[in-house]
């Protein structure tokens, strides 16, 4: 009786075993099949040029299920024409812009800026996705990430910054500090969205003022108080950030 469970167990194994190796067989029978289709692909097209981008572009409207393995083939057939492919694969479907961020991160064609600042000036509407795909890539690199998108796409800046900041709430004030140096003149809209996301941290002022010239210090501190935090405390954080006596004196003015 006791060999009754282990002929079952062995009975399972042997059964999971060859079901995976069916499914493996299948998976490379279907990549054999697509890569065969890409390349037909590539020699029916007139415009050469625009060959990858359109091969891409024509399998995944036919197998949008089928993304990541069009994209690795096309990469490993094509790795210098990335572009092609991101603009083939997003044309297709924006709605996967995302995933199509990570696999070609992955492929390693290229640096994450440039992947980056090319697929945000391509789909702009999706800056945030493509972000947080980067970001989810490589967490080291956020900073730059982020540098990197809002330089590329400033009109996106508030939605990236936004998000990357409730994403990450650790690291609200270096995304603080790299916005604004990023964007200079969006200091104060950027100020006021930080201490929404983060109110009474005085340390936003800090930040704020010393990732600055001085000359925005008056607005830094005028921008803190309408958030709720007193004259005396952002008076006191513009200091400890490094702001001029004459800069102080303007804002107390006011």
């Amino acid at each position: 009786m006791k060999l009754l469970p282990l002929l079952c167990l062995i009975g399972f194994l042997f059964s999971f075993a060859a079901n995976s190796t069916a499914y493996s067989l299948k998976q490379t029978r279907q990549i054999a099949v697509l890569s065969t289709m890409f390349d037909q692909l590539i020699h029916r097209q007139i415009n050469s040029e625009m060959a990858v981008e359109r091969s891409v572009n024509a399998l995944l409207r036919s197998y949008p299920e089928q993304i990541a393995s069009v994209l690795k083939i096309a990469v490993a057939k094509y790795p210098q024409e990335y572009e092609q492919i991101i603009c083939g694969a997003i044309r297709a479907e924006p709605a996967l812009t995302s995933d199509v961020i990570d696999i070609i991160l992955r492929s390693n064609v290229a640096s994450i800026e440039d992947i980056i600042s090319f697929a945000m000036t391509e789909e702009p509407a999706y800056a945030v996705e493509i972000v947080n795909a980067a970001v989810s890539h490589k967490p080291s690199k956020l900073e730059n990430i982020v540098r990197v998108a809002i330089t590329t796409e400033p009109i996106m800046a508030k939605h990236i910054v936004d998000s990357t900041m409730q994403s990450y709430p650790e690291k609200i004030l270096d995304i603080l500090a790299v916005a604004i140096k990023a964007l200079p003149e969006q200091v104060v809209s950027i100020v006021r969205d930080t201490l929404r996301i983060s109110p009474d941290n005085t340390e936003v002022v800090s930040i704020a003022v010393n990732s600055s010239s001085g000359n925005k210090a008056r607005e830094i501190i005028s921008t803190a108080v309408k958030s709720g935090i007193s004259q005396e405390s952002a008076t006191a954080a513009a200091i400890a950030g490094g702001a001029l006596e004459a800069d102080i004196a303007k804002a107390n003015e006011e």
